[in-house]
């Protein structure tokens, strides 16, 4: 008895010496990223721009260029301005303008990064991690997909290999190498948040969500697995402060792998298209459809003479399946069909009268459709020589993001009636004399019949802000 009073106590200390040690090594459970930095910061590039700025208007040390047009809890990664002498036109000589990240994707010089982070430069510079500086040409940027594809001339350099971003994991862990605020080659990790995000600024990214700590000089630098692959591109923050508030979000790989080809191939980027207008499932169209949940897109209209048209897909329509991939939000349908190359089968299921059934699109090329609009918008154009302007059709992504409902664009102004007004090219008028304006032509019959002698009011709309002018016409 004595004994085993004695021996319980020494095993309990055993135990507990074994739990001691034992717990370190869960505490430090956590990954180790050292051998990863080492690996891969030498293919992670510092990337900035040059670009003769007009004089600035306020001394605000972190001016970003059309910030007016983002949202605010939207913000890409504009990056901080480096404030120079004015010359004596009142313009900033070239000095560096931008602060942003890249890696190289080849050892003969290829970089991917931001298209944000090189917009507008007239000289991109690079330097890379043995603090080598080299001028970077632009083979091609894409803007819809906000990806660069930047080539240096050297040999044998170091470069990262893009991972298959569909095999992530939302909790996995990820590590981000870039440049914030300047500070080169600072290393955050954390974990996948969420996949395919749909973000109100770009349609044809399924974003990577992650709690992994960006900020501005992160644009266009790596997002790492732990195999050291990349497998983003990190791109854009949520905030509401312009810092970092727990939310980033990244390209996927496979989606700058596509870009990455076309780019490199073409210098451009050419996405699929289906000709569709589609919405979310709500519960309440779910049940009316026959579905037992509020997933899928529901096609609202068919564009006449597109892939889907041809197809034979109907309004009212619910797209469950792309090419076999599930359809849960309407927004996929975009980032699947974007994805596939023009020309290319892909296989639809959809739901129709409560049926499941298979349709086969030949998808279409978005570039194409997007030519021959323009060119029917500019069939369309209406010359109204009594007010010297020549306006276009309301274009529906601009009445979207204008909450319009009417109107016609200014395509040009050349005559002094219009120039002491400051109408401008690009304004849109939504009323003249009191009158609604619904189209070109009723636009140039209103003016038409305008009275000479009494001041006329007209409504524009610019940069998204109303405002009312008046006028005499004199003849």
């Amino acid at each position: 008895m004595i004994q085993r009073q004695v021996y319980m106590p020494f095993m309990l200390l055993l135990f507990a010496l074994a739990s001691l040690l034992a717990r370190p090594a869960s505490a430090n459970g956590l990954p180790d990223f050292t051998d990863l930095v080492d690996q891969s910061a030498p293919a992670v590039v510092n990337i900035s721009t040059l670009r003769e700025l007009p004089k600035r208007r306020s001394q605000q040390p972190f001016d970003m260029p059309g910030q007016g047009q983002i949202p605010d809890i939207f913000k890409h990664f504009f990056e901080r301005q480096f404030p120079g002498l004015l010359d004596q036109n009142g313009h900033q000589p070239n000095t560096p303008q931008s602060l942003g990240s890249g890696f190289l994707v080849s050892e003969d010089g290829y970089i991917l990064t931001n298209h944000h982070v090189i917009a507008e430069a007239d000289e991109i510079i690079v330097r890379l991690n043995d603090r080598r500086e080299m001028a970077a040409q632009l083979i091609g940027s894409d803007e819809r997909s906000d990806l660069a594809l930047l080539k240096i001339e050297a040999d044998n350099l170091p470069y990262l290999t893009l991972a298959d971003s569909d095999d992530l994991r939302v909790g996995e862990w990820v590590l981000a190498i870039g440049s914030p605020f300047g500070f080169d080659y600072s290393v955050t990790a954390g974990i996948v948040s969420a996949k395919g995000r749909s973000l109100q600024s770009d349609t044809y990214v399924p974003f990577i969500q992650t709690d992994v700590a960006i900020n501005p000089g992160n644009s266009g630098g790596p997002l790492f697995n732990l195999a050291g692959e990349v497998v983003g591109i990190n791109s854009q923050i949520y905030t509401r402060s312009g810092g970092f508030m727990g939310l980033s979000f990244a390209i996927p790989s496979n989606t700058a792998a596509n870009i990455f080809a076309q780019l490199r191939d073409s210098g451009e980027v050419n996405r699929g298209w289906l000709g569709v207008h589609i919405q979310e499932v709500s519960k309440d169209l779910a049940e009316s459809f026959g579905l037992d949940k509020a997933v899928g897109a529901l096609v609202a209209e068919v564009v006449a003479d597109s892939p889907a048209f041809e197809a034979g897909l109907q309004a009212g329509d619910i797209i469950i399946e792309v090419n076999g991939k599930d359809v849960i939000t309407s927004g996929q349908v975009v980032h699947h069909v974007g994805a596939i190359p023009p020309g290319q089968q892909a296989l639809f299921t959809v739901v129709r009268d409560g049926e499941s059934q298979l349709i086969e699109v030949t998808i279409g090329s978005l570039a194409d459709a997007e030519e021959k609009a323009k060119q029917l918008a500019q069939s369309q154009d209406v010359y109204v020589e009594r007010l010297g302007l020549r306006v276009l059709p309301l274009d529906e992504d601009l009445a979207t993001e204008w909450r319009l409902s009417n109107g016609v664009i200014i395509s040009e102004v050349d005559k002094e009636t219009a120039a002491e007004l400051d109408l401008r090219a690009g304004d849109v008028i939504t009323s003249m004399a009191n009158r609604r304006v619904v189209d070109p032509q009723q636009f140039a019959d209103l003016a038409a019949a305008l009275p000479t002698g009494r001041s006329i009011a007209v409504r524009i709309v610019r940069d998204g802000r109303s405002m009312f002018l008046a006028f005499r016409l004199h003849q």
